[in-house]
């Protein structure tokens, strides 16, 4: 049988389905698990809404146990599943208006606070 090594992409057969995770196994012999937490970089609630028992999926070794000839698997480290957050295109002054009103904004605050406590 095939040995399995930490960054092949396997194809495997999903068997199982629970809240923590999806167990797999693999062509060569190998059973996996993909964490819930591996499976995308966003917030899963519900695994049984992306996978049903007997899909075939491709996921990412990330660790192995030759032993047990066990494997935990990623979804979401697969190159085409890695998107760059978008970054925020600065415009105008930044944080300069903050910095300009801030002492404003802070006396303001505390003038209408004292208001509030001299007012029965």
């Amino acid at each position: 049988m095939e040995e399995v090594n930490i960054g092949d992409l396997v194809k495997c057969e999903v068997t199982g389905i629970t809240n923590y995770g999806v167990f797999v196994k693999l062509e060569n012999g190998y059973d996996g698990l993909i964490h819930i937490s591996e499976v995308s970089s966003k917030f899963v609630s519900n695994l049984e809404k992306l996978f049903i028992s007997g899909d075939i999926i491709e996921a990412k070794v990330i660790e192995v146990d030759s032993e047990k000839r066990q494997v935990k698997l990623s979804i979401k480290s697969i190159k085409g599943n890695k998107k760059r957050k978008k970054t925020i295109q600065e415009k105008g002054k930044g944080f300069e208006p903050l910095k300009e009103n801030l002492d404003i904004w802070v006396k303001e605050k505390l003038k209408d606070l004292e208001k509030d406590t001299k007012t029965p």
